[in-house]
C-alpha cells in the first residue's frame, strides 16, 4: 500500500505522517510539501529516517508535476491536507488560496483518476482499480457560523463566510462532483479546530503560549466571546485512519471534539496552565525569554497572568461559534474523541515548553 499524504510538513498533516509511519510499517507514506510558512521539515525529523517514510518537495497546483508524480509512484490512496489554511492570510490574498486550495485539489483529483481507472462500464462510467481511496481533509467552516445552540451535522448547508472557508468548500464541492460524475472512490472529513504538537504559532493556542515565553501581550479578537469546538490532533489523525479503512465511498464524515469554549476562556486557560506548571516545574521558567527576579532571587512568574491579554479589533467576517456532532463517525466507525481539553491544553503546553527548538526554527524564516 503507498499513500500520498500532501501537506504532510503542516501541523495535521505532520501528525498524520507521524501516525501512519509508526502504525503502519508495511505501509510505504510519501509526504509531498512545498514547505511554505507552516511547512517544516524539523516536524517530520522523529520519522525521517523511517525505511517506509519519504518526503517530496512539490506544489499540488502545479499540474505537470503532480501527473508527473503519480505517474512515476502508483498511489494507492491520496489523503489531501495540502492549503493555505490561516484566515486572516486569506483576507490579504485571496487568490493564493483559490489557487492552491481549489485548483491544486482539482490536479490530484485529475491525476488520480487517470492513474486508477481501468476502462468503462455498460453505461459509460469509469470503472476504477480495486482499494484506491482519495480523501479530502476539510473543515468545520465550510458550514459558516452557528447560533447559541446547535451543531453542525454532515446535512448542513454549506455557507462559507472567509475565502479561506469558501475555498475549502469549493474543494469539497469538486471532490464529490468527481464522485458524482465518475463514480470516483473518496470520501471527506470536516474537522473542528485542532490543537497540539506542531502547531504552527501563529493559530491560537501556539501563539499564547509564544507570547507568554516572551513576555508579550495576548491578543484576543473582539470581545474574546467566540466558540469553537477543540479537537486533539490525535484523535483527529485517528479518525482520518478509520475513514480510510473503514469509511464509505462517497459520505462525509464531521469530526469534532465536544470541546466547545470561548476563545478568552482558551487564553485564560493556558495562562493558568503555565503558570501552574512553571510553579511545579521551576525548571520551565529557564526558557522565559521575560526573566525578572523575585525577592528570592529566583526568576519571577508573577507576571504571568490575565493582565497580559489586549483586546483587538475583530477579524473582518469572524463567524461566532462552531460546533461539530461526530454522531454519524461515532454510530458507523466507532470513533470517539478520546483526549479531553484540560488534558490536551497540558499535553500540548508541556510539547512546547520541552520542544522550544522547534519553535524557534519554524520561526525564524529560515
Amino acid at each position: 500500500m503507498k499513500i500520498l499524504v500532501t501537506g504532510g510538513a503542516g501541523f495535521i498533516g505532520g501528525n498524520f505522517v507521524h501516525h501512519m509511519v509508526n502504525k503502519y510499517p508495511d505501509y510505504e507514506i510519501v509526504n509531498l510539501d512545498l514547505l511554505t510558512y507552516a511547512g517544516n521539515l524539523e516536524t517530520l525529523k522523529p520519522v525521517e529516517d523511517k525505511p517506509n517514510y519519504k518526503f517530496v518537495k512539490g506544489d499540488i497546483a502545479d499540474r505537470e508535476f503532480i501527473m508527473d508524480l503519480f505517474e512515476k509512484e502508483k498511489f494507492d490512496i491520496v489523503v489531501n491536507f495540502a492549503a493555505e489554511s490561516h484566515v486572516d492570510r486569506s483576507i490579504e490574498n485571496p487568490q493564493l488560496f483559490l489557487q492552491t486550495n481549489i485548483l491544486g485539489t482539482q490536479n490530484l483529483l485529475d491525476a488520480a483518476r487517470r492513474a486508477w481507472v481501468t476502462g468503462k462500464d455498460e453505461n459509460g462510467y469509469p470503472t476504477w482499480r480495486k482499494d484506491v481511496r482519495y480523501h479530502q481533509v476539510s473543515t468545520d467552516e465550510v458550514y459558516g457560523s452557528l447560533g447559541a445552540e446547535g451543531f453542525f451535522t454532515e446535512t448542513t448547508p454549506l455557507c462559507p463566510h472567509s475565502p479561506y472557508s469558501a475555498s475549502k468548500t469549493s474543494a469539497d464541492m469538486i471532490v464529490m462532483a468527481y464522485r458524482d460524475t465518475y463514480k470516483m472512490p473518496v470520501t471527506i472529513t470536516r474537522c473542528s479546530n485542532n490543537y497540539g504538537p506542531y502547531h504552527f504559532p501563529e493559530k491560537l493556542i501556539p501563539l499564547i503560549i509564544k507570547n507568554i515565553l516572551e513576555g508579550k501581550k495576548l491578543p484576543v479578537y473582539g470581545d474574546g466571546k467566540n466558540v469553537r469546538d477543540w479537537l486533539y490532533v490525535e484523535d483527529h489523525c485517528k479518525a482520518i485512519d478509520l475513514v480510510l479503512g473503514k469509511g464509505r465511498e462517497g459520505e462525509v464524515y464531521n469530526v469534532g471534539g465536544h470541546n466547545e469554549k470561548e476563545n478568552i476562556e482558551i487564553v485564560k486557560l493556558t495562562i493558568a496552565t503555565i503558570h501552574r506548571m512553571m510553579t511545579e516545574t521551576p525548571e520551565y521558567r529557564k526558557i522565559l525569554k521575560k526573566k525578572e527576579l523575585n525577592d528570592k532571587g529566583e526568576i519571577s512568574i508573577d507576571w504571568i497572568n490575565e493582565s497580559l491579554i489586549t483586546f483587538v479589533k475583530d477579524r473582518l467576517g469572524h463567524d461566532q461559534r462552531y460546533a461539530i456532532d461526530p454522531t454519524k463517525i461515532t454510530n458507523e466507525l466507532g470513533w470517539y474523541p478520546e483526549t479531553k481539553f484540560e488534558t490536551g491544553i497540558v499535553k500540548t503546553i508541556q510539547w512546547y515548553l520541552e520542544n522550544q527548538a522547534w519553535v524557534e526554527n519554524v520561526t525564524s524564516g529560515d
